[in-house]
């Protein structure tokens, strides 16, 4: 049955069928008789639901009217039924319509108090919701005309009201959404796919001159709900935008307006209802605009930057419908909406900026149509100024009030002016060159640039940066020093990424389209007018140059007058631009400048030669240019300060630091924007770039390098190491030079450091006569220079042990140990036979005629020899320039300059190695510098203790033998006695302690101290005294990397005299008693047989299982 009567079209079937459930329903409102109805009602037609219309709606509405409290789920089931009947028929009554209307309300508002939603479901909410919408859709014809005339005023008002709070206090977004969506269709302003009435232009000025009275409330509470909270979702916070944008477009609507209202006046009958119509008159319409435009920014400031992009592009919808429509009305909005619209050019969803730039391209026509339409009529009015007029008067507006923004904005205010300031540049496009024409526009432009981009230099840890880098040396031991953590500048204003890469953007905009002439220019005097400027003025001269070179500019065709496409400048241009910006940069006052505080320095020498190590009289000064290295342990000098006016302030310092990186970073960005065509500028511009790779402060040597990358790539070179070998003619012959005029030229060594520490042994050739001119320089200048040659030196000695990797190569195998042999009782007993013989004097003759037959080979040799001359084979050239590197260090071993020492300690361990592989030339040199060497392991600073014993110990493993003898008379009882004496104290120590010198010269000594006995092959005697010196530190009181080391020390004894370590260690802990395999064997009895666990028995054990695994197992 149900099949059949789905298909009633008769009305009277249709009747008869709905009859019996209609009359049901009247007499008893249950739930079960409204869906009994509803179910019968989707089996007739619409044509047939049409003609019944009344009729089927009378139950229903009598269900609502029936007073008293009502089931809620009843009121539901009712609503969802008529919604059924309106959105398949049409209301053709007024009655029926505006009674309805009223009714539906009702189940909205709460009973005490109308003028708030009832505290009920949100089911229920949204079915009336559902069936109100309905309701509006189905008003036929000019029958919902009738809900603007005047009388209807307060009943509209009350339903404006109801569904603005239902839409602002509401917690479901379905509900907030329908109640939104039924306020545009109040209005007739409904965006859905249905078919909606359309008012003729007078019915239109009628719904509008009704909905200003309501205007302020709607605006206000939409603005309210736009701006809330972020949680209630886009889609409700878009359907706000419309009906603001949607309502503010029917009210103040330009058309509207300039008709004027009818000249009717109010009925008599209407009494107080007059008071709520509004008569938008010019005074009206002036004072609304204004309210609306602060409602308006309070909207654009919340949304411009919204995370959901359709709620972006809905802004635009906004922009774009009120700058249609209401122009002209609403004057004092056009700026924020143009300004929205314009910072909507860089959004980074493409849709977003698609429709951005259609609306802006249709903005610009309108302007310049409706511009030329009141130059034709001579109108004097304000609408005269052509659209590029209005842009550059907002650019200029904006650039006056941008540096107030970045002071008082959040990050996210900041960013979005900042969109705005680069879309007006990218709207107007090539016309940026005629508005910059404008003295000003480029001066106020330039000036917030200026204030905008100042960076804070009163941070210490700009200066401080130095102390990572131990040594005043620049090369990092990476193979591509361009990955080194580079600083990341910190600005007083903002501190988002993203507002720095805005403002980089601003800049390269500007030398896109701008005259790369007139920027670099009017820069470059801000450049040079104030120190204040400096560093934000050589920012924006980097970027514009950039800019103008085409490099990471954005041009998808935003400009106003696309066939006038923007274009980079001329190679030539740029050339000369560039040189002119090179040739300031490197200029004396702005290249050279203090990074370092000397007097610090100073101080700190003077201390230094206060302290017992100093081994020249004071009148020796000895001042040296480079900070003095940060662990250094000397008394502090600040108790008697010397306060000299040339001290340097730690924010010029860091100023002075920020401005070199700044300009080496330009060098880059002109080497980028010529290409090849930088080449010919490498020779002046390449050796300033050298000079300050090689400076001590870290911030600039990693701005220079990562510089020298850039150059490398942008010029073509696959390197460094290229750029250098292809450059070092010049760069070589200006070191030349300036070494013998060091006072005027003091950066020309860390050039020489530069080079050698990036290039290969292709350049030793051509660098050797220039080693002897940095040599000959060092022995005139001991006293003033010694440390900056020194670090030339480093890089040299550094260089040859790269490049000639075999001379460190062949001394390695050396001091690895010999694996372990297994123990063989035959050869054991037949050799202990053979040393008895030889001991009881059997087999001598044997040996001694052994021994004869030996020397012949030699003795052939000889006879060779004594037909030739006496001529002695010439070294290689980079084991001279080592022998003269080495004289050199030992004279300045005992040089009074801790940090001096250090570095000469650092050299001479190189030249060892170099010299590692011609023995001959090695032994002399390592007898000369003995004495100094002995001087500084025995009676120095404990950072130079640490350093020479590395040294020592890098001697021991090339000299071997030569050096045994001295060691052991010299060295070995000091060094025993020293961890002896310290062996309580680091045992009784806290954590602190790891952080000590001390424990660092412990720690270096006993590392290193067994491999020297292994490598020197010390007699019993001599390790038995290292043996009870390092006994302590088995201890497991002791730190775990001192055991750790202790251990280490051993393990090098174990295999020099496996035996008789094997009985020490026995005796100080047995793991176990061992029973003789044989009655007639006497049982062994060791010291440590039965003692119980104590501090040494952990490392006792772990030494035994490691290298006596065999033994231990067998114990245990």
């Amino acid at each position: 049955m149900p099949s059949i009567m789905a298909q009633i079209s008769d009305p009277k079937i249709a009747f008869a069928y709905l009859r019996p459930a209609c009359v049901l329903l009247t007499r008893a409102p249950t739930v079960t008789n409204v869906e009994t109805l509803s179910g019968q009602l989707k089996e007739v037609d619409d044509a047939t639901l049409q003609q019944l219309q009344e009729y089927v709606l009378f139950p229903l509405r009598f269900v609502l009217k029936v007073p008293g409290p009502k089931n809620e789920k009843l009121v539901q089931t009712v609503a969802e039924a008529m919604s059924h009947v309106l959105e398949d028929t049409c209301v053709q009554s007024w009655e029926t319509l505006r009674d309805l209307l009223l009714e539906l309300c009702l189940c909205l508002c709460s009973p005490t108090d109308p003028g708030k939603p009832a505290d009920t479901s949100e089911e229920l909410k949204s079915a009336v919701l559902r069936c109100l919408d309905a309701l509006l859709h189905a008003a036929y014809g000019d029958i919902v005309f009738k809900l603007f005339e005047p009388v209807m005023l307060p009943g509209l008002g009350a339903a404006i009201s109801l569904l603005l709070a239902l839409a602002e206090k509401e917690k479901s977004r379905d509900v907030q959404a329908a109640a939104l969506k039924c306020l545009q269709s109040l209005t007739l302003q409904c965006d859905c796919s249905l078919e909606h009435v359309v008012p003729s232009s007078e019915e239109r000025c009628t719904i509008g001159s009704t909905v200003a009275s309501f205007l302020p409330g709607i605006t206000v509470a939409v603005a309210r709900i736009i701006t809330g909270d972020l949680r209630q979702g886009h889609a409700v916070t878009i359907r706000a935008i419309k009906v603001w944008s949607r309502t503010v477009g029917l009210v103040m609507e330009d058309a509207q307006i300039q008709a004027g209202e009818p000249s009717e006046t109010p009925s008599a009958d209407l009494g107080r209802i007059t008071q709520l119509m509004v008569q938008r008159t010019p005074a009206w319409v002036k004072s609304t605009a204004e309210k609306l435009s602060v409602l308006l920014r309070k909207i654009i400031s919340c949304t411009s930057s919204h995370q959901h992009w359709r709620v972006r592009l809905e802004m635009v919808e906004l922009d774009d419908h009120l700058l249609a429509r209401c122009s002209q009305s609403l004057g004092e909005c056009v700026g924020p909406l143009l300004e929205a619209l314009v910072g909507a050019v860089n959004d980074e969803e493409p849709r977003v900026r698609k429709r951005c730039e259609v609306v802006l391209s249709e903005v610009s026509q309108r302007t310049q149509s409706r511009s030329s339409s009141d130059i034709t009529s001579k109108s004097s009015s304000s609408s005269a100024q052509t659209f590029t007029d209005v842009l550059s008067e907002n650019l200029h507006s904006l650039a006056t009030s941008l540096p107030r923004l970045m002071r008082t904005s959040n990050d996210q205010k900041k960013l979005f002016v900042l969109n705005v300031f680069l879309g007006y540049l990218k709207v107007l496009g090539p016309l940026v060159s005629v508005v910059l024409n404008s003295a000003a526009h480029l001066e106020r432009i330039s000036k917030a640039l200026m204030q905008v981009l100042e960076l804070d230099v009163m941070d210490v840890r700009i200066v401080e940066e130095r102390s990572h880098a131990a040594t005043i040396e620049t090369s990092p031991g990476s193979p591509d020093p361009y990955t080194a953590h580079t600083q990341r500048k910190h600005f007083l204003y903002f501190t988002d990424e993203k507002i720095f890469s805005a403002l980089m953007e601003i800049c390269r905009t500007l030398g896109y389209y701008g005259n790369i002439y007139l920027l670099t220019d009017h820069f470059l005097d801000l450049y040079r007018q104030s120190s204040a400027y400096r560093k934000q003025a050589a920012t924006v001269l980097n970027e514009v140059v950039r800019g103008a070179a085409g490099i990471a500019v954005a041009t998808d065709g935003h400009g106003l007058e696309r066939e006038v496409r923007g274009h980079s400048a001329s190679q030539e241009d740029l050339t000369v631009a560039v040189v002119s910006v090179m040739e300031e940069y490197t200029s004396l006052h702005n290249w050279h400048l203090i990074t370092v505080s000397e007097e610090t320095e100073r101080d700190q020498q003077d201390q230094q030669l206060l302290s017992p190590a100093g081994l020249l009289s004071i009148s020796n000064n000895n001042v040296s240019n480079t900070k003095a290295n940060s662990l250094q342990v000397i008394p502090s000098s600040f108790g008697t300060p010397s306060p000299s006016p040339s001290t340097s302030a730690i924010h010029q310092l860091n100023s002075n630091i920020w401005q070199l990186c700044i300009q080496l970073e330009g060098i880059a960005c002109f080497a980028q924007a010529l290409g090849q065509d930088f080449r010919p500028i490498l020779m002046t511009s390449l050796y300033p770039v050298l000079e300050k790779a090689g400076e001590e402060t870290l911030l600039v040597s990693q701005a220079a390098l990562g510089s020298m990358w850039d150059i490398s790539e942008a010029c073509g070179y696959r390197s460094l190491k290229e750029l250098i070998n292809e450059n070092s003619d010049y760069l070589l012959n200006d070191v030349s030079l300036n070494l013998q005029r060091l006072g005027q030229h003091p950066q020309a060594p860390r050039v020489l450091t530069v080079m050698l520490t990036h290039s290969d042994c292709s350049l030793l050739p051509l660098v050797g006569d220039i080693v002897q001119d940095v040599l000959t320089a060092l022995d005139l200048s001991y006293d003033h220079k010694a440390a900056l040659f020194c670090s030339v030196l480093h890089a040299l000695m550094k260089a040859l042990a790269r490049w000639f990797p075999s001379s460190c190569e062949s001394a390695r195998p050396k001091h690895t140990s010999p694996p372990k042999e297994v123990l063989d009782i035959r050869h054991f007993l037949l050799d202990l036979r053979k040393q008895k013989e030889l001991a009881e004097g059997i087999g001598i003759e044997e040996d001694d005629t052994e021994d004869l037959e030996v020397p012949p080979p030699t003795d052939c040799e000889d006879v060779e020899d004594i037909g030739g001359p006496d001529v002695k084979a010439e070294l290689p050239a980079h084991l001279c320039i080592t022998k003269d590197v080495m004289e050199r260090c030992i004279h300045l071993l005992s040089d009074p300059s801790l940090r001096l020492r250090l570095k000469v300690l650092d050299v001479l361990e190189l030249c060892v190695c170099v010299l590692s592989e011609r023995e001959n030339e090695l032994l002399p040199m390592a007898h000369r510098c003995w004495p100094a060497l002995l001087q500084r392991l025995t009676a120095d600073d404990p950072l130079a203790v640490l350093r020479a014993f590395r040294v020592l110990c890098t001697l021991g493993e090339t000299c071997g033998d030569f050096l045994r003898r001295r060691v052991s008379k010299e060295v070995l009882p000091k060094l025993s006695s020293s961890l002896v004496r310290q062996a309580p104290v680091s045992a009784k120590a806290g954590p602190v302690y790891t952080h000590t010198l001390a424990y660092k010269l412990q720690l270096a000594v006993l590392q290193g101290l067994g491999s020297l006995c292994h490598r020197l092959d010390l007699g019993d005697a001599d390790l038995d005294v290292v043996c009870e010196a390092c006994l302590p530190y088995l201890s497991c009181r002791q730190p775990i990397r001192l055991q750790e080391a202790g251990r280490s020390v051993f393990q090098h004894l174990i295999q020099v005299d496996p035996d008789a370590f094997w009985f020490t260690l026995n005796e100080l802990h047995c793991p176990s008693s061992y029973a003789p395999p044989h009655p007639d064997l006497h049982p062994v009895h060791l010291s440590g047989m039965g003692r119980p666990r104590d501090e040494y028995s952990d490392n006792v054990l772990k030494l035994l299982r490691e290298e006596f695994g065999s033994v231990a197992e067998t114990a245990s």
